[in-house]
C-alpha cells in the first residue's frame, strides 16, 4: 500500500485551548494529524478557526472523553484545573477519564510534565528516574498522575511524558512567571520583577519548543518504550538574569530590572489562590534545579532549541507587549539570532 493510502491519524487533545495543549496540536496537525479537541462549549470553541473537530463534552466526565477519544491513536492530556483551584479534586479524576479511555480504544498518552515531582533531596541535577520526594501538594499530585500512569502500562497502555521547566511563549497563560513578573500582557514592557536570587540559575521552557518536541517523541513512539519519560533542557538561566536580561534588550533597553516583591505574597496568600500557590512553589527560586536531557538527545540527536531572543520576542508580542514587527524585519532577526 502506498504511503498516500496510509490512515491519516488522529489526536484528543484535553486542553485545546491551552497553552501546552494548543502548541501540541498544532504541531501534529501540521504533520497531518486530524486533531479532535473536547470543550465544554464546542460551538464557542470551533468559532476559532484552527481547522480542529470540536466535540462537546467535560474532562471530568468519563463517558465524554471515552466517546471523544473513539478512534484515535494518541491523547494529549494537556488539561488542567484553571487558577491554580481544586487540584485535589480534580486532577486525578481527570486523569483517570483519560487513562480509561485511551485503554479502552489502544491510544497512547501524551503528558506535559513538569518539576514539581522532585524536592530539594533530588537538586541541582535532576534526571529522569532521580527520586521523587515533593514537598508541594501539587508536587504530590503529580507523582501520583505519573504512578497511575506507570500502572497503565503494565496493563497494556503507552505514555510518553515530556518533563520541562517553567513554561513561556505564545499561548502562556496569565498565570505564568512570564507574564507576572517579566511583563505584563496588554502593557508595554516596564520594570521587570526578576523572581530569582543572585546567583541563582532557573530553568525556563519554550512552549514552541516543548511542543516540538513532543510531536517529534510521538512520531517515532513505536520504537519508545511503554512508558517513556524524558527531560528537557529547555533555556537554563545560569545566573538568575538572562532572561530578564533579554526581555530588556528585546523590549529596546530601557527597561528597569528589580527584585520580586516575594515579602507580600505570605501577606495576600491567605486572600489569594495564586499567591497561596506561589508561597508553596518558592523553593523552586532558592536553590537552582536544572534537568538533565541526555535521555531526550539520545533519542532525537538534539532537542528543538529557540534563540532566547526570538523566544522572548515572540512571547512578547504574542501578550501584547511588544509591537509586531513586519515580516521582512521578523524574519531577518530571527536569522541573525539563529547565526549568533
Amino acid at each position: 500500500m502506498g504511503s498516500g493510502d496510509q490512515r491519516r491519524k488522529s489526536a484528543l487533545i484535553l486542553g485545546a485551548t491551552g497553552g501546552i495543549g494548543g502548541a501540541v496540536a498544532r504541531k501534529l496537525q501540521a504533520r497531518g494529524w486530524t486533531i479532535r479537541a473536547l470543550h465544554r462549549n464546542a460551538q464557542k470553541a470551533s468559532a476559532s478557526g484552527q481547522g480542529f473537530d470540536w466535540v462537546q463534552g467535560d474532562a471530568m466526565n468519563a463517558a465524554d472523553v471515552r466517546r471523544a477519544a473513539e478512534g484515535v491513536d494518541l491523547i494529549v492530556h494537556a488539561v488542567n484545573p484553571p487558577g491554580y483551584r481544586d487540584w485535589e479534586r480534580l486532577a486525578l479524576p481527570m486523569l483517570d477519564n483519560t487513562i480509561a479511555a485511551a485503554c479502552a480504544v489502544g491510544a497512547r498518552i501524551l503528558l506535559p510534565g513538569n518539576v514539581y515531582n522532585f524536592g530539594p533531596d533530588a537538586f541541582p541535577v535532576v534526571r529522569e528516574d532521580s527520586p521523587q520526594h515533593p514537598v508541594t501538594k501539587k508536587g504530590r499530585i503529580r507523582v501520583e498522575m505519573e504512578k497511575r500512569l506507570k500502572a497503565a502500562c503494565e496493563m497494556g497502555a503507552s505514555v510518553i511524558i515530556v518533563r520541562a521547566g517553567d513554561f513561556f511563549g505564545p499561548g502562556a497563560t496569565g498565570n505564568s512567571w512570564f507574564s507576572a513578573a517579566y511583563a505584563t500582557p496588554g502593557k508595554p514592557v516596564g520594570t521587570i520583577r526578576n523572581p530569582a536570587l543572585p546567583g541563582i540559575g532557573h530553568h525556563w521552557a519554550y512552549l514552541p519548543d516543548v511542543a516540538e518536541t513532543m510531536a517529534q517523541l510521538v512520531e517515532r513512539a513505536e520504537r519508545l518504550p511503554a512508558f517513556a519519560c524524558y527531560h528537557m533542557n529547555g533555556f537554563w538561566d545560569g545566573d538568575g538574569r538572562q532572561l530578564a536580561e533579554a526581555v530588556r534588550r528585546v523590549a529596546g533597553g530601557k527597561a528597569k530590572i528589580g527584585r520580586f516583591p516575594w515579602f507580600v505574597v505570605p501577606l495576600l496568600a491567605p486572600f489569594m489562590t495564586l499567591m497561596r500557590e506561589l508561597k508553596e512553589m518558592r523553593y523552586l527560586w532558592k536553590v537552582p534545579l536544572r534537568m538533565k536531557n541526555d535521555r531526550l538527545v539520545a533519542e532525537l540527536g538534539t532537542e528543538p532549541h529557540t534563540p532566547i531572543d526570538e523566544a522572548v520576542r515572540a512571547s512578547l508580542i504574542a501578550q501584547g507587549s511588544l509591537p509586531e514587527l513586519p515580516h521582512g524585519v521578523a524574519a531577518l532577526l530571527s536569522h541573525a539570532g539563529k547565526a549568533g
